[in-house]
């Protein structure tokens, strides 16, 4: 199935939805940085990518007839405007990207589209802008006139769905805040998801329900000890844990989500790499020594025995704790780019272009390519039986 793939950053949400089945038509970046990534790893052979138009530009100026028919849609729009590190301004954000995403589904009016966004847009302060995308994802035709504040516009789509009127282009949009953690991936990051079916395929369809849990993970280290067994944990880090989970363990333990897989951990994800701080260790891609990394409030690291904290991009994090290490003897590094790569899920043959503070930045504004693959191998179900259908009465 063809898709479009919008604000593609480093490529973590288009490789997880070219694994679910989706081959994107054109992928569409401004930064130049996550272009060549991409680009580079087409030139290296990296065979997800091979098929991929890199179009580098303001997906604002991208003519979305060129790329044909498409099944779906997809992308990150920027997050700035909506992210608790950032400004706050939401629709007065000239980087709020929404009005794109929704101006490439009028023109193509896919089957379904995927869109990610960081958690703060659930804010209650943001709560009526939050409809107000949705609604124009329901309603993509419904278009803002010219000199009309997107007040009015929201109140002319508030109409519209209370009128009950099922004429025209519509979508039928569901939400949800994600936990990587609560679907195997060693990070707990919190993203909301926009996906949504066009209206006239009937289709059915709800997120896929967490497969991992704090609780097993609980269980696994403190009922079973087949966790400490498994990495030969020092008693100072068996401890060290143990007081982390003092407060919530007994009922964790309880839990009937203790029956699921366990989170997986930082030192589950990169303990088989040697330590870049190592002058003999072996040469790894992207995995060196960036000196530098302190706590400060606020800012404290990740601990090697629960999932990494969420990898920030920009000033707010790359200086910060969360994008480092903190170990049970109480010192810490940054966490290399590679071991960053492996807490988004990204393959270990997958290679970042740039420093280490830009291909940070990439990281830390990417989608976890399981996660990706997760939501979009759920789309793609329900969409490859229409598909076939569809090449069925053509072929008749």
């Amino acid at each position: 199935m063809r898709s479009l793939e919008l604000f593609a950053g480093g490529g973590g949400l288009g490789l997880g939805l070219h694994q679910a089945g989706f081959q994107a038509s054109a992928v569409v970046e401004w930064d130049k940085w996550s272009c060549d990534t991409i680009r580079n790893n087409k030139v290296l052979g990296f065979p997800l990518v091979q098929g991929w138009k890199v179009v580098q530009c303001d997906a604002r100026e991208f003519d979305f007839n060129s790329v044909g028919k498409v099944e779906l849609v997809s992308g990150g729009p920027p997050c700035q405007p909506f992210s608790l590190g950032g400004k706050h301004k939401a629709y007065e954000d000239s980087r709020d990207m929404f009005p794109t995403a929704v101006s490439a589904v009028r023109a193509l009016q896919p089957m379904a589209f995927i869109f990610e966004n960081v958690k703060g847009l659930t804010r209650e302060s943001f709560a009526n802008y939050f409809q107000y995308i949705c609604l124009q994802l329901t309603y993509p035709e419904l278009t803002k006139r010219p000199n009309e504040g997107w007040q009015e516009h929201l109140a002319r789509l508030e109409r519209r769905k209370t009128a009950g009127r099922q004429n025209g282009l519509r979508y039928n949009v569901v939400t949800q805040l994600l936990n990587a953690a609560d679907h195997g991936i060693p990070q707990v990051r919190e993203r909301v998801f926009f996906v949504g079916f066009r209206a006239d395929l009937g289709i059915q369809w709800g997120f896929p329900k967490a497969t991992h849990s704090l609780a097993a993970l609980a269980k696994e280290q403190f009922s079973s000890g087949i966790y400490w067994e498994r990495h030969q944990v020092t008693k100072q880090d068996v401890e060290l844990q143990r007081a982390r989970m003092a407060p919530r363990l007994a009922s964790l333990l309880k839990s009937t989500e203790a029956e699921l897989l366990p989170w997986r951990t930082v030192r589950d994800t990169i303990s088989d790499l040697p330590d870049p701080r190592s002058r003999n260790a072996p040469k790894v891609m992207n995995h060196v020594f960036q000196g530098g990394a302190r706590p400060y409030p606020g800012h404290t690291g990740s601990p090697m025995d629960l999932p990494a904290k969420t990898l920030k991009a920009g000033g707010h994090g790359v200086p910060g704790g969360e994008n480092m290490i903190a170990f049970s003897d109480n010192t810490h590094r940054y966490f290399s780019v590679r071991e960053s790569a492996r807490l988004q899920t990204f393959p270990d043959n997958y290679v970042f272009h740039g420093s280490w503070s830009e291909t940070m930045r990439q990281l830390g504004n990417a989608v976890p390519v399981e996660l990706a693959r997760i939501v979009g191998s759920s789309v793609a179900q329900q969409l490859l039986p229409l598909q076939q259908r569809q090449l069925e009465v053509i072929r008749a």
